[in-house]
Order: structure tokens, then sequence, then C-alpha cells
């Protein structure tokens, strides 16, 4: 661990001088200090009138964020029936005066950005129709990432998400990437974007994190999440929320199947986990989402800390300052669900500091028991009415007391203009990174070439070969999946037979023993093999003595293009790794350092 802490901080100082310009967009702010001062003039007059006017169902009602089932919001779907004894996304909405709706491709919420715009007009329209005093529009919100974790594809503009952005080491870059995301999702009537991801990936064999962070780095991982932060919230106009605290960046558990242990000291999460969350707090960032995870340095109670009052109040709201909301992650995971049912879990989130409760399996047992709780005393009235102030503070400063439904006829004007696809293929471009050029390869002569292109993906590869025939190559395409079979492998080696090269995807080919076998067969047919890792940059540590190598961190469409054009040479290769690539089976062990990579 001290080499490590020692070569970072080694590291800050020469990060400060690359990165002394990067603050400066945030002036387009207009010198407003976003999240802090939200609440002043009608903002303030809006949030006081309207908790006064409140009733409890009302209140509780703001806490909940929930998904729906339907593409639009008037359509009966019978799945919403078991969950909420109402059939409409509308009806839903109205019934628990919800704070919230999620959209996820299995709800049927994100198809086209005519549909997202429908449900979120229908949406807002049965929350300011409810039979009340008050009216509160809702915060509609996606796990719009970017890279693995990308909610609406296109038409909207892709980018290969959060690691990529970290090799291109481009502050300017992340926040045109979230401004640009931002304001897409706006135009669809969304208002919430559970971005930037602020862990900070120091575990290689991380499965639920990995290229979702930016860095191994803190320092750089800080950088691009405050950037993040300033382009979603003051050029996009969405509400952005910092994930997973206390951090999920040293894990080997998936949270999502079982309960992650962080075994940091106190010092190491200081040093580690906690610079992006700080720099996207000073940033005004206005949500924080909870890590369904224990960190024993921070609470020895065992709890994970998305149930914790030492970390979401003592830590986060007292030690670090954050005025904001802090909304859980999904309740549905079972890193949550294990030691408390799941109305009990609604209760305890509650009072360990969090403000919102996202996905609760059992809506109707959790807003019972949370009235409950109110009734009793155990979660006081002031507490409460602090919380939904604070959540009608949000809404109201990302002005959506404003007029909140959106123009299904602007949204071509938005949604993935020629101006913004440019914009991601220009910044995809600055992040290709080559690790590898051992046999002087690349850049390859493509005009003309005969190439296979074979590997993970069906997409994938046709997307790739797509890409290398606009620089002037013909194709074949051989895809072979996640795990090819030994027949998958050999017909792709007996394709690459007299061709001029192979260029071969692996996708977490650290993970799979038989993409590293194709890797090794193709190699052993003597045609020359690119090898294009189209998720972790960990990969080339599996690949033995593979000579071409390069890194996309990511397999959206935008990233593989662009790797193709630095193939052809179209484009020079940029990108720095921005993680220690260890040797396999000794993590301790470096290979190709952060900051390693070749350019022609």
């Amino acid at each position: 661990m001290t080499s490590t802490l020692s070569r970072r901080t080694a590291l800050t100082g020469t990060m400060a001088l690359a990165f002394a310009g990067a603050g400066a967009p945030s002036a387009l702010a207009g010198g407003r200090h976003p999240g802090r001062g939200h609440g002043h003039g009608h903002h303030h007059g809006w949030v006081t009138s309207t908790l006064r006017r409140m009733t409890l169902h009302e209140k509780v009602g703001q806490l909940f964020v929930q998904q729906v089932y339907g593409s639009d919001a008037t359509t009966p779907d019978e799945r919403n029936l078991p969950l909420y004894g109402v059939s409409t996304p509308a009806e839903v909405v109205q019934k628990y005066a919800l704070g919230g709706v999620i959209y996820f491709a299995w709800t049927d919420s994100v198809e086209n950005p005519e549909q997202i715009a429908g449900l979120s007009n229908g949406l807002q329209k049965a929350a300011l129709t409810r039979r009340s005093k008050v009216r509160v529009p809702l915060t509609l919100s996606v796990d719009q990432e970017q890279g693995i974790v990308t909610r609406i594809g296109p038409p909207a503009t892709q980018f290969p998400g959060s690691m990529a952005l970290g090799a291109g080491r481009s502050a300017k870059d992340a926040r045109t990437a979230a401004a640009i995301t931002g304001q897409e999702l706006r135009a669809m009537g969304l208002t919430t974007n559970f971005a930037p991801v602020c862990d900070t990936n120091v575990n290689p064999l991380n499965p639920v994190i990995g290229t979702r962070s930016f860095s191994s780095d803190p320092q750089l991982a800080a950088q691009l999440a405050a950037a993040q932060v300033h382009g979603y919230q003051d050029d996009g106009g969405v509400m952005s929320s910092a994930k997973h605290f206390p951090g999920h960046g040293d894990t080997a558990t998936d949270s999502h199947v079982a309960f992650p242990v962080i075994t940091h000291t106190r010092q190491e999460w200081e040093e580690i986990d906690a610079p992006p969350f700080e720099a996207a707090i000073a940033a005004g960032i206005d949500m924080v989402m909870t890590a369904h995870l224990a960190f024993p340095a921070l609470d020895d109670s065992g709890d994970p800390a998305t149930l914790s009052h030492p970390i979401l109040t003592g830590l986060l709201r007292e030690e670090l300052g954050f005025e904001g909301v802090i909304v859980t992650d999904s309740l549905e995971m079972q890193g949550v669900r294990e030691l408390y049912g799941d109305a009990e879990v609604a209760v305890r989130a509650l009072l360990a500091g969090a403000d919102q409760l996202l996905m609760s399996p059992a809506l109707d047992d959790a807003f019972a028991a949370v009235l409950d709780a109110v009734g009793s005393g155990r979660i006081g009235r002031r507490d409460l009415d602090a919380k939904v102030r604070r959540i009608l503070t949000m809404k109201a400063g990302r002005g959506l007391t404003d007029d909140v439904m959106v123009d299904p006829d602007a949204l071509d004007r938005v949604v993935g203009t020629a101006e913004h696809l440019a914009a991601a293929d220009a910044i995809s471009e600055r992040t290709t990174t080559l690790v590898r050029n051992e046999a002087g390869l690349l850049p390859l002569a493509t005009d003309g070439a005969d190439l296979l292109v074979t590997g993970y993906g069906v997409s994938t590869t046709a997307t790739l070969a797509a890409a290398l025939e606009e620089q002037g190559a013909t194709t074949t395409v051989r895809q072979t999946g996640t795990s090819p079979t030994d027949a998958d492998i050999a017909a792709a080696a007996a394709a690459a037979a007299g061709r001029d090269a192979v260029v071969v995807t692996t996708m977490k080919a650290w993970t799979d023993d038989q993409q590293r076998k194709l890797v090794a067969a193709l190699r052993g047919t003597g045609v020359p093999v690119v090898v294009v890792a189209v998720r972790d940059p960990y990969d080339v540590a599996y690949l033995g003595e593979a000579e071409t190598y390069l890194a996309t961190y990511s397999y959206s469409p935008v990233a593989v293009t662009a790797a193709a054009r630095v193939i052809a040479g179209a484009v020079s290769p940029t990108g720095k790794l921005p993680v220690d690539v260890p040797v396999a089976g000794d993590p301790d062990t470096v290979l190709y350092p952060f900051g390693f990579g070749l350019g022609y």
C-alpha cells in the first residue's frame, strides 16, 4: 500500500500543474456557487410556503424515488399492480405523491427520445394535477453515466465513459461530455443524472466499478468529477449525483448481489476515497448517493454505509459539509437487504441521514413504516421537514418550479445533433490509449488491406469493421462472444489465414480463459494481430506477448470507431493509462504504470 500511496503523492504535484487551468470553465456559472445559493429569492418563498401546506403523506412521498412500468404515463401496465396496487405510471405518482421516478430499459422508460419526452411530460402532469394544495414537480432520473452504464442509446449522443475521460486527461472534455449529456437529458424531460461516479478504482479486480471510475488516482478522479458536476448542472441544467459514498473503488464484491467490506483505514479513506467526493461537493453538487457496503474504519457496527449515521451524518454532512440531498443507492440491491427487512431499511436509511430512498422493493410497507416512525417520534417532525426542505430546495434551484414540460418537437434541435456527435468523436479520439506497439504494426496501412475483425460483441465487431472500411480496408467479420468455444477459436484462426492483419476485440479477457486462447491462436497463425480491449485496460496483462494492444475503456460505438481511426493512423493515440495495470495474478506488481501511453 505504501508504495502506491507515495507514488500517488508524487503524482499529485505533477497533476496540479497539468490541471492548473482545469477549473477555469466554472466562470460559466456566472459566479453563482451552485448548490449553495439555491434557496434564495422566490425559490426560498416557494419552498417555505409549499412545505407549510403539505400533508404528512405528501412529505413522506417526497422521500421516495421509484421505477414505474410502461412507456407512457397513462397506459395501464399490469407489472405495476403487484408493487403499487394501481396500473398506470400516473396513478403510481399520484397515489404516493412520489418525489421522483427513475427510468430503465427494463421498465420500458427509455425507448427513444420522443417516447421519453412523452413519458416525462405525462408523469409531471400527474404530479402537478394531484388533488392537493401544493404542486410539486418530480425529479425524473436516469443512470446515464456513459460508457458501460448508458440507459439511453442513439440517437442520443454517446460517450465512452469515465475511465476513457481519465485516459484523455482533459477536464474540459469531461465537462463538455457532461454538458452535452445533461442538455440532451433535459430536452427529454429528465431532470437528474445519477453521475458522476466518484469512486477511485484502486482495485483492478473490482467487478462493479472498473471503467465506471475515472481513475485509480484520487486527484485525477477529483479533477474530472468536479468538471462533470459543472457540466451537468451549470451547462446541462440537470441535477447530478456523486456516487457511491463513502467510496466503492476497492472492492472485489458486487453489492448488487452481495455485501462488500472495504478494509481501508481512515487515513487511506482520506487519501484515496474522499478527494473526488470533496471536489464534487466543492463544485456544488446537488446530490450524493450512498453505497451498500461496510467500511469498518468509518463505522464498525457492521451496517452498510446506506444505513450508517456515522458515515452519512457524521462524515458526509458534518465533516465534509455537504448540504444537498443524500439519496440511497437502489434498496433492491442485496447489499442493503441482508440485515433488516425492506420496511425497516427505509426507516434506518432516513435515520442515518438519507433524504431520498431509491427503489424501495416493498413500497407500501416502507411508506407505512416511515409514517409509523414519524407518528411514534422515532423520526422527528423537524428532521422530516429538513429532508423535504432539502428536496424542494434542490428542485427549485434547478428550475423545476418553472415550466417542467418539454417540447417533443424541439428534440431534434438538441438530442444527437451533428455538433454533439462531432464533439463526442473528438473527445473519444483523445482517450484511445496505445499500450503496446512492439512490432511497429501501427499505424496500419489500411487502404486496400484485407482484415479479419473478430472477438467480442456482435455490434462491437460490426461497428469496428465498418469504421475500418471507412479507412479503405476490406473486412471479414467473425464475432466470437464473451467466451468463445474451441470451435469458434479454430474457425477464427482459419479465417485469419492469408489476411494482411487481424483486429481482435477483448472484453474482460482477464476473467475469461477462452478469450485469452483466442488471442493466442490468432497470434499462432503468424498473421499480424491488433488487440483492442473494449472494456477493462487490465486485459493486456493476461494476453501473453501480444505485441500490439490498444485500450478503449468502452465498447460504445463512439469509442470503437475512434479506435479504428487510430489503428489506421488517421488520428494519433494520445490517451494515457488512468490506472496502474498490474501483472496477471500479482496485483502489487505494476506491468504498465498510471500515465503510460504510446504515440505515433
